[in-house]
């Protein structure tokens, strides 16, 4: 038994600086403003999916949205969560397993360092595999700074290169009203600005922001009654790499090299066929290897190829201009049926009728990738 399954509703939570709302505050917002952009009842959501938050996420997060799910999913696998879970709604709506099912996530991480109630420091604690990083000081930032060093190494990639991420990621901000960053920058702001981990400067990494959004997935039965246009699942794939960084093979791949394949194999379509990628960029190299990986262009390419900026990439203007709570994959897929709707004035890729999201986990260690289309 295999259905089309479509993505019905969207949408965000308040977002940007939030100081006075809870993390499942967020959740609920975004939830109830998803069930009326899909315009169906509440009643219909009978699977529910939910990471980051509590002990017993997508049980307390259901319980607070007064859903009773028969259905529910709970990978974490860092940015990559969403789209991976993405996949296992759209397999279980096929499989008849389930009707509906709700993505929702919501972070007040910015409010709650302010106020000190809890730290940056992702090492604070570590146990595992990662606790053999931590007294070397191998921060998150400085892993992705070691990828970078390698690609730059290995290819000829340039700071001013990936210093153009993250200006065209303002450019776009600039265009999204619900952006937290919007004036403009230019390559020497990137360049100039202070130092976090060499080659990346306080430019080249993420925002760090309020916020939540939600978005419903339901069986092609549903969508006569829903109030938009349906934005059908049409293939996935995920994969995941690494943890410690000494058993990753080569630091110039993302996963989204067998994500991303597996994704336009079982949608029959390939990157040429894409009007727009929405991809992870906690730091700018994570775009620039992420278009490589998922097949824009070929391996070592990617400077120039972001340098030209022929494909509109992140028009929402990624985690690094408009918002990242923390783990931001959700918000990718919101802004790519944004644009399959055409509702996204002032950033709106003409005519755009097919595109593809990937997430990212962790530093390179998880990747999820859909491919979405109007028809």
């Amino acid at each position: 038994m295999r259905r089309p399954v479509a993505i019905v509703g969207v949408a965000l939570s308040d977002c940007g600086r939030v100081d006075t709302a809870t993390p499942y505050a967020l959740h609920a917002q975004a939830a109830r403003r998803a069930l009326a952009d899909s315009g169906l009842d509440r009643s219909v959501v009978d699977g529910l999916a939910s990471a980051g938050l509590g002990t017993l996420a997508p049980v307390e997060v259901a319980e607070y949205l007064g859903l009773r799910p028969r259905w529910v999913d709970s990978t974490s696998v860092g940015g990559a969560t969403w789209e991976v879970m993405a996949a296992h709604a759209a397999d279980a709506i096929a499989a008849g397993h389930a009707e509906a099912v709700l993505l929702v996530y919501g972070s007040t991480a910015r409010a709650d360092i302010r106020a000190g109630r809890r730290t940056a420091n992702l090492a604070f604690g570590a146990r595992g595999p990662l606790q053999f990083e931590v007294p070397y000081g191998h921060t998150l930032v400085a892993k992705y700074a070691m990828a970078a060093r390698r690609h730059m190494h290995q290819y000829g990639t340039t700071p001013e290169q990936l210093a153009t991420v993250a200006v065209r990621a303002r450019e776009n901000a600039a265009l999204n009203p619900e952006a937290m960053f919007r004036d403009p920058i230019t390559v020497d702001d990137v360049l100039s600005g202070p130092l976090i981990a060499d080659p990346f400067t306080k430019l080249h990494c993420c925002l760090r922001s309020d916020g939540g959004c939600a978005v419903l997935l339901a069986a092609r039965e549903y969508v006569p009654d829903t109030a938009k246009a349906p934005v059908w699942v049409l293939g996935t794939g995920e994969h995941v790499s690494h943890t410690t960084m000494s058993e990753w093979d080569d630091f110039t791949v993302s996963p989204a090299a067998v994500s991303g394949r597996l994704a336009f194999r079982r949608a029959g379509l390939t990157p040429a066929d894409m009007d727009f990628a929405q991809v992870y960029d906690a730091f700018t190299y994570m775009t620039l290897v992420t278009l490589e990986d998922l097949g824009f262009c070929a391996k070592g390419e990617g400077g120039p190829y972001v340098e030209q900026g022929t494909l509109p990439v992140n028009t929402d203007g990624g985690g690094l201009s408009a918002c990242h709570p923390g783990m931001r994959g959700l918000f990718l897929l919101v802004e790519a049926v944004r644009q399959l709707r055409g509702e996204a004035p002032g950033r709106q890729v003409e005519g755009a009728r097919l595109g593809v999201v990937s997430g990212t986990g962790g530093w390179f260690c998880s990747s999820g990738t859909v491919v979405l289309g109007r028809a």
